[in-house]
């Protein structure tokens, strides 16, 4: 069942797992704890470990991919996550989005090569992208036929080799693109940091959870 605690997951009523998202995400709200008081060093130290019992707190970290992020707190042997909203646009599931934290930012965009209509003429426009699902969303908003296809590396060759009319992809700066011939012509969702909560979680350990994210955000004004 989604989104209800194994029965392992429902024991440890004393401590909240966060899962967290591995590189930029982990380290920044690593961070955060870290400001708010949590002792990180086991962390710190470069150890190839995947769960850290973090010391005197009550918190455990689990180091992950992002869309396993989402499996981990959606099926209950995580609490809680840090994930980037682009995975939870594309991946979907069933648990609680309860905060922006605020970093991480960029957006997903529509681009393509300059000069070009991709709104305009009689064919169903083609759009290269690693996230599908949000592609198809953007479009159904607009009442738009679209083909999709799935590119895994640089999607930005998809246009320049002519296999797309167009690309939806996660920009920060744009440089990649403008080097590449291809310009933003419409913002598709901001992106940034959340915290998730599993559902029996968050009625089960609601206090403890509670205290996490309050630490988190003070890290944050901090």
């Amino acid at each position: 069942m989604q989104g209800a605690a194994r029965p392992e997951a429902a024991t440890r009523r004393d401590t909240v797992r966060i899962a967290l998202t591995k590189g930029r995400l982990e380290k920044k709200t690593l961070s955060l704890l870290k400001a708010a008081g949590y002792d990180i060093s086991e962390l710190e130290a470069g150890s190839r470990k995947l769960i850290f019992a973090l010391p005197d707190a009550g918190v455990e970290i689990v180091l992950a991919k992002a869309a396993d992020v989402i499996t981990y707190v959606e099926h209950g042997v995580c609490d809680m996550g840090v994930v980037g909203k682009d995975t939870i646009m594309e991946k979907g599931g069933s648990f609680y989005e309860m905060v922006d934290l605020g970093f991480g930012k960029c957006r997903f965009a529509l681009a393509t090569k300059k000069g070009k209509d991709v709104y305009g003429g009689y064919k169903t426009p083609v759009i290269a992208t690693k996230y599908p699902a949000v592609t198809k969303a953007f479009f159904n908003k607009k009442n738009m036929d679209v083909e999709t296809i799935k590119i895994e590396g640089s999607v930005e060759l998809a246009p320049l080799l002519e296999l797309a009319d167009a690309i939806v992809d996660i920009v920060e700066t744009g440089t990649t693109l403008k080097e590449n011939g291809l310009e933003v012509i419409e913002d598709v969702a901001p992106i940034s940091a959340r915290v998730i909560v599993n559902l029996a979680s968050a009625k089960m350990k609601k206090a403890a959870i509670q205290q996490v994210i309050s630490d988190l955000e003070s890290g944050l004004e901090g």
